[in-house]
């Protein structure tokens, strides 16, 4: 008895961590280059069996993955506003490495450098983009391979990268950000490569990759077999307490 509740209290668990996982995605749902979050454990062979007068509690597994499909597109027609279609990255420049984003919201800042929102650095092919001060916002132009000219000049390209089959080992740091993890013993450091085949659409921003009614279908399955195990809980809690009653005479 003392295993099956434990069992269940660790289902619980689980599904109170799905659903944190769950209000993330959907609070995210307006965040531009933003990647869904998803585990992958059966709902819906679970929510069968949470219907069932015999239900009982499986083990979740909650390994969480994250979810690099394509976003739509939004036209925003503000110049510095790019979005990504293919596989492939921006890369960040900060004091603690490289950080890789599909957030294509960027801006100048006070040394004529292009930035992200929290006034880092977008790698280039060669380094930091630094835009003349005789060139304005609106003169710029960004080609479907990254390329930023002005007044007839090109002015530098972005640094654009994939990891392949390793996408799924970045680590997300908040922002639309990820990070390469740090590898286990005996693991083979993670390198990005050239991104290839990758087309930059200026004036669009890439919209999350949230599907409000799929998050909100899970949201109800997770609701309905935290119900159920709650339930199971509670009996196992009867039980116990009618056999100690009965051992204390």
């Amino acid at each position: 008895m003392a295993e099956t509740t434990t069992q269940i209290s660790s289902s619980i668990d689980a599904l109170m961590r799905e659903f944190d996982i769950i209000t993330h995605n959907l609070a995210n749902v307006s965040t531009a280059g933003y990647k869904r979050i998803c585990n992958a454990f059966s709902k819906v062979l679970e929510a069968q069996e949470a219907s069932s007068e015999n239900y009982t509690p499986g083990n979740i597994n909650l390994n969480s993955a994250l979810d690099f499909s394509q976003g739509n597109l939004v036209e925003t027609g503000r110049p510095l506003d790019l979005a990504l279609a293919g596989r492939g990255f921006f890369v960040i420049e900060t004091p603690d490495g490289p950080l890789y984003t599909r957030h294509g919201i960027f801006h100048i800042n006070q040394n004529g450098q292009i930035v992200d929102s929290d006034g880092r650095l977008v790698a280039g092919q060669g380094g930091p983009i630094t835009i003349p001060s005789s060139v304005g916002l609106w003169e710029l132009n960004v080609s479907t391979d990254g390329t930023i000219s002005a007044q007839g000049t090109t002015i530098g390209k972005f640094r654009f990268v994939d990891f392949g089959d390793n996408e799924s080992k970045l680590i997300p740091v908040g922002a639309s950000c990820y990070s390469v993890a740090t590898p286990t013993e005996g693991e083979k450091d993670i390198q990005p490569v050239a991104a290839e085949n990758i087309i930059v659409k200026q004036g669009y921003q890439e919209a999350s990759n949230v599907k409000i009614v799929d998050e909100l279908v899970d949201m109800i399955l997770v609701a309905r077999l935290y119900e159920a195990n709650m339930k199971l809980l509670s009996s196992q809690q009867e039980i116990s307490s009618s056999i100690i009653g009965v051992a204390m005479g």
